[in-house]
């Protein structure tokens, strides 16, 4: 969600450890997911058809949620696609847990957040950049790996399966 970049940028003024640099700002749909060493061609084919399965998505950023240290912006336009994938997968548990059954999907803005004074600063900076509007056009799947976070993969949402398969490979 390269749009909504500034709200990452706008904690990273107030407290540089507060963002994860060179995670860019996103919408996890599963986290944690299968680990790479146990990815199997089902899992991304099942990724690949059910980002297929879903159109590109107008979206509208508005509401800041603060809690257990971090910072995030919900994202009600990808709560429907949110659901399907841990639908998918029922047996990872998304963050672990940390956020309860169903956590809505936002984009993390500020993580380490742990006073309230810090919370509000980042709430205040990032409030006078809301609403914001951005578009949702693709799914990627990225593994933790030695050398950080790397794309596996991007899928058109909207797409046959297929064409989205061809659009992979």
């Amino acid at each position: 969600m390269p749009d909504a970049a500034p709200l990452l940028d706008a904690a990273w003024r107030i407290d540089p450890a507060l963002v994860r640099r060179g995670v860019p700002a996103h919408v996890s749909l599963l986290y944690p997911f299968v680990p790479e060493s146990a990815l199997t061609d089902r899992d991304e084919k099942g990724v690949r058809s059910l980002a297929a399965s879903f159109p590109a998505a107008d979206l509208l950023l508005e509401e800041v949620v603060t809690e257990s240290g971090f910072v995030a912006v919900t994202v009600p336009g990808l709560q429907t696609i949110v659901d399907a994938f841990r639908t998918r997968w029922p047996g990872l548990r998304p963050y672990k847990g940390r956020f309860g059954a169903q956590p809505a999907a936002h984009v993390t803005v500020a993580m380490g957040a742990d006073t309230p004074a810090a919370a509000a600063q980042v709430r205040a900076a990032i409030g006078s950049l809301l609403p914001l509007r951005t578009r949702a056009t693709a799914v990627q799947l990225v593994a933790l790996t030695e050398a950080g976070w790397q794309p596996r993969f991007a899928v058109p949402l909207g797409t046959s399966p297929s064409a989205a398969l061809r659009n992979t490979l």
